[in-house]
């Protein structure tokens, strides 16, 4: 009986250390190979946490009140954009109704499990459904807030594939009325990158 698990473990450890010589001779290890000096380093690949964080700084950074536009009719007259704010994220200015206190957990919390749905769902055998539920119920709730306004831009963001597998419509995604004033809305300045 003693010999039974021995050969067990035997066949398991051979198993092992083939797995591992193959991965050892089939790796695509750059310093092994001769490489060109004119050759430009690549760019890094994403990883799952890069993506993630990028996600969380986009669609959790929360809109500054616009200035008022009396004062700045007496600021100096616009000038042609240097290099650096050329490269700068454009400023954009939308209307918002701000939410009470109450509301205002409730949608924060809920569009904080929508942006981790999010990036769950560019991985493999996953959906986006988990931020789906969350971007619909914020919509329903809160549709002048900035909460719905990020809610409908992670919709707008989805593969078209998944937004034809969840039955996304065109009003869940229409960023359109938040450039226009409405009736209990203020202006906020929201920075985008070009």
């Amino acid at each position: 009986m003693n010999t039974f698990w021995l050969k067990i473990a035997g066949i398991v450890v051979a198993i092992v250390v083939v797995v591992i010589l193959i991965g050892v001779f089939s790796s695509n290890d750059e310093s092994a190979q001769p490489s060109e000096p004119s050759q430009e380093p690549k760019a890094k690949p994403k990883t799952f946490y890069d993506q993630a964080e990028q996600d969380k700084k986009k669609f959790l950074a929360k809109p500054k009140p616009a200035p008022d536009e009396a004062n700045n009719k007496s600021a100096t007259k616009p000038t042609q954009p240097t290099e650096d704010q050329a490269k700068q994220p454009r400023k954009i200015t939308l209307y918002f109704k701000e939410l009470g206190e109450i509301d205002n957990i409730e949608a924060e919390r809920l569009l904080n499990v929508a942006v981790p749905g999010r990036s769950i769902g560019r991985l493999p055998m996953t959906g986006f459904s988990l931020m789906l539920q969350n971007c619909r119920r914020i919509i329903r709730k809160w549709p002048d807030s900035w909460y719905a306004f990020r809610a409908k831009q992670m919709l707008a963001d989805m593969p078209p594939r998944y937004q034809t597998r969840y039955n996304v419509t065109k009003e869940e995604i229409d960023l359109s009325m938040y450039t226009k004033p409405r009736p209990g809305t203020k202006p906020f300045v929201v920075g985008e990158s070009r």
